[in-house]
């Protein structure tokens, strides 16, 4: 084994094993303690405390003084690998079809709590376009993509933001009770799509699914917005079918590019 081999081992293990405990945070253990991280990743006690007090410091983890749990910055690690994988240029001659086929514009957003933000965007060939511009930051509970992306968060990530997160009104539909939030979040994850109807702004409505990531995780969403003085409730149901089937193209289209384990 070479000198650099050997000095750079140490580094590559502290990486393992700092990996290792972000990865065995999950739906079954979403919050846990020093003790059952070094007996769920097989190091010692000393090492797991060192690893989470060092996430805890990047703003990976946070701590009730005894559990620790993931935070959502953890979601832009997510989005560094959906960036290798170019979104868009996997996406986009999906979108040129979905935007011919309905008519309308259409974007992909990634979550940002407590925002979204739109990372890839196909412009319809309208005079008034509402798609949203790459980088523009939306907040999450008053968009269809936000629904999406927030019906795709562990139950204790998403309870975590509605209770620290102000909710917002923006027009006379938006919701801002948190019961009636979880509600249509819960809504979102059982049908796999979400419509809003005016909740940001008078005038829009949108409709969104979800594009999974290799691992079946909700990696971003696939919007339509449009006017509603064009587009009616029910067309805008009407774009479901194309849509989701987009989405779901796109999802396998990733997967397909993902690095064999």
């Amino acid at each position: 084994m070479t000198e650099t081999a050997v000095q750079r081992t140490p580094s590559l293990q502290s990486l393992e094993r700092g990996i290792a405990v972000i990865e065995v945070f999950s739906r079954e253990h979403p919050a846990l303690t020093v003790s059952e991280v070094a007996r769920l990743t097989d190091i010692t006690r000393a090492t797991a405390r060192r690893i989470l007090l060092t996430l805890e410091q990047l703003g990976y983890v946070k701590s009730d003084g005894r559990r620790f749990s993931l935070t959502p910055r953890v979601l832009t690690l997510g989005w560094a690998y959906m960036s290798s994988l170019n979104l868009w240029e996997l996406a986009r001659p999906l979108m040129e079809v979905l935007a011919e086929r309905t008519g309308e514009s259409c974007a992909a957003a990634t979550l940002d709590l407590p925002d979204i933000v739109s990372v890839a965007r196909l412009p319809s060939r309208r005079i008034v376009d509402v798609s949203l511009g790459v980088g523009t930051r939306l907040p999450a509970h008053a968009t269809a993509a936000g629904r999406v992306l927030l019906a795709g968060l562990p139950p204790p990530e998403l309870e975590r933001h509605l209770a620290e997160t102000a909710l917002e009104r923006f027009t006379e539909y938006t919701i801002t009770d948190p019961d009636e939030l979880r509600v249509a979040i819960a809504g979102a994850a059982k049908q796999g799509w979400a419509i809003v109807d005016q909740e940001l702004e008078i005038g829009l409505r949108a409709v969104a699914a979800p594009i999974a990531d290799p691992r079946g995780g909700t990696m971003a969403a696939l919007v339509i917005t449009c006017t509603a003085s064009r587009v009616s409730l029910g067309d805008l149901r009407g774009f479901l079918p194309d849509l989701l089937e987009t989405a779901q193209s796109i999802s396998a289209s990733l997967a397909r590019q993902a690095p064999v384990r």
